[in-house]
C-alpha cells in the first residue's frame, strides 16, 4: 500500500468527500446573537419596567402629600391669625379721659362721661325728687343723680360690690350725684336715695 488509508483519500472510488461544516448553534443561538430577545433580556426589561413604575407612584404619592401638607398649614395659619376687631382698640372719643374700672371713684363730668354720652337708664320717683341711674356706654360706667332735692338728701349708686354715694352740698342746691362705678352694662347698676324727710326708695 502506499500509505494512503481507504476511504481517506479523495481518490477511493465510490465515496464522496466528507467536508466538516462548522455548527453555528441552531436557532436559539441565533436569537441570543440579536435576533430574537433572550430570555435574561426579557426578564430584564420586566423588572425595569415596574420599577419605573414605583418611582412613578411614589412621585404622585408625594405630590399629594405636599399639596395637602401646604393646604393645611395655610388653613391652620389663617384660623390662628387674630382678627382686625380683635386686635384693633378702639380709642376714645377726645375730651374722655376714662374707661372702665379707671373711671371708678371719679366725676362723670370732670372725666369727660357726661353731656352727649350719658343716658337715663332707671327712675324712681319719691315724692317731688326724681332718682335715676345714669349710665355712659362709652365709658362704661353708672352713677346715681338726685333732682329735685332739698338740703341733706343722699344718693347712692350700687353695682355688685361697688357703691359710690353723693348728697346735695346745702340749702338752695336741688342736684346731688355719685361719683362712678364701672359696669359691663346699665342693668347691673341700681340708685337708692335716702332723703332729709326720711322718705327712701330705689331703682329696679
Amino acid at each position: 500500500m502506499n500509505g494512503v488509508r481507504p476511504g481517506v483519500s479523495s481518490g477511493e472510488p465510490g465515496r464522496t468527500p466528507t467536508v466538516s461544516t462548522p455548527y453555528d448553534g441552531g436557532p436559539e443561538a441565533t436569537r441570543a446573537a440579536g435576533g430574537d430577545p433572550a430570555p435574561g433580556n426579557a426578564v430584564r426589561q420586566r423588572v425595569i419596567m415596574f420599577l419605573a413604575g414605583l418611582v412613578g407612584v411614589a412621585v404622585v404619592i408625594g405630590a399629594v402629600f405636599f399639596l395637602t401638607d401646604r393646604g393645611g398649614t395655610k388653613h391652620g395659619t389663617a384660623a390662628k391669625s387674630p382678627s382686625p376687631r380683635a386686635s384693633t382698640h378702639t380709642s376714645p372719643p377726645p375730651g374722655v379721659k376714662c374707661a372702665g374700672s379707671a373711671c371708678d371713684g371719679k366725676d362723670a363730668e370732670a372725666m369727660g362721661c357726661s353731656g352727649e354720652l350719658v343716658t337715663t337708664a332707671k327712675t324712681a320717683v319719691l315724692g317731688t325728687t326724681t332718682l335715676e341711674v345714669r349710665y355712659s356706654k362709652t365709658c362704661g360706667t353708672a352713677w346715681g343723680r338726685i333732682t329735685g332735692a332739698a338740703a341733706g338728701d343722699q344718693v347712692q349708686v350700687l353695682a355688685g360690690k361697688a357703691r359710690q354715694t353723693g348728697e346735695t352740698s346745702g340749702v338752695g342746691d336741688t342736684i346731688a350725684y355719685t361719683p362712678m362705678v364701672a359696669v359691663r352694662n346699665a342693668a347691673e347698676a341700681k340708685a337708692c336715695a335716702t332723703l332729709a324727710s326720711g322718705r327712701t326708695g330705689c331703682t329696679k
